[in-house]
């Protein structure tokens, strides 16, 4: 498996390429921006691309879904209590003063516990709200695609519209349960590692509360 990424947009969001080797097939994980740069990743590996996953529908995650689909014509994954967020993407992106097409509606419903294939790898969905509703994070083996719920050093923010803190604590409660060793990859910052974060994270610590409205 080979993971790429391109940092996007003006909330500097990391859009993933997952690749599996074997068979040189392709899935693409929250292209929030830029998408000539997207693109430009997809065709130097070589891989074709089978599908778009959305972790969750804040406009910095989706932003590029549309010129995506126009190049490469594959389903859109995302979990149907994320579908408010989603159908008004143009009006937030319209109070950030941000350039935005609304994408057209979601071809797949994620659920917890769903298995997503792309080649031969396979990847658990993992329903963790607590960010936005319908927020998942994808796992494979001691891989883990996190989006906005856990980052190096910090977690998702959960001060904004239909964000729940309570059930942040729950997801970062069950993402502290996976091995150590397994790598995460957020949504925005730098890789780390579920042993590094609850060592050292200071909302996995206890050091540090998290907001709430």
């Amino acid at each position: 498996m080979k993971v790429e990424s391109r940092t996007v947009g003006a909330f500097q969001e990391n859009a993933y390429l997952v690749v599996d080797e074997t068979t040189n097939r392709a899935v693409l994980i929250d292209p929030g921006a830029e998408p000539e740069r997207l693109i430009a990743m997809l065709h130097d590996s070589g891989a074709t691309l089978d599908a778009v996953w959305l972790t969750h529908a804040h406009i910095d995650h989706i932003g590029a879904v549309t010129a995506i689909r126009r190049h490469a014509p594959v389903p859109v994954h995302l979990h149907p209590a994320d579908l408010p967020l989603y159908v008004r993407a143009s009006v937030q992106a319209a109070a950030y003063g941000i350039a935005f097409t609304q994408p057209d509606p979601p071809d797949v419903e994620l659920a917890d516990g769903d298995t997503l294939s792309v080649g031969s790898l396979r990847f658990d969905v993992l329903h963790v709200p607590g960010h936005a509703p319908g927020h998942v994070a994808f796992r494979h083996g001691t891989v883990l695609l996190s989006g906005d719920v856990l980052f190096a050093g910090s977690i998702g923010r959960t001060d904004l519209p239909l964000c729940d803190p309570a059930r942040m604590e729950e997801s970062l409660a069950r993402l502290c349960e996976l091995d150590d060793a397994t790598v995460v990859y957020p949504g925005h910052g730098p890789a780390t590692t579920i042993g590094r974060e609850r060592a050292t994270n200071a909302f996995l610590t206890g050091a540090a509360r998290i907001v709430r409205r």
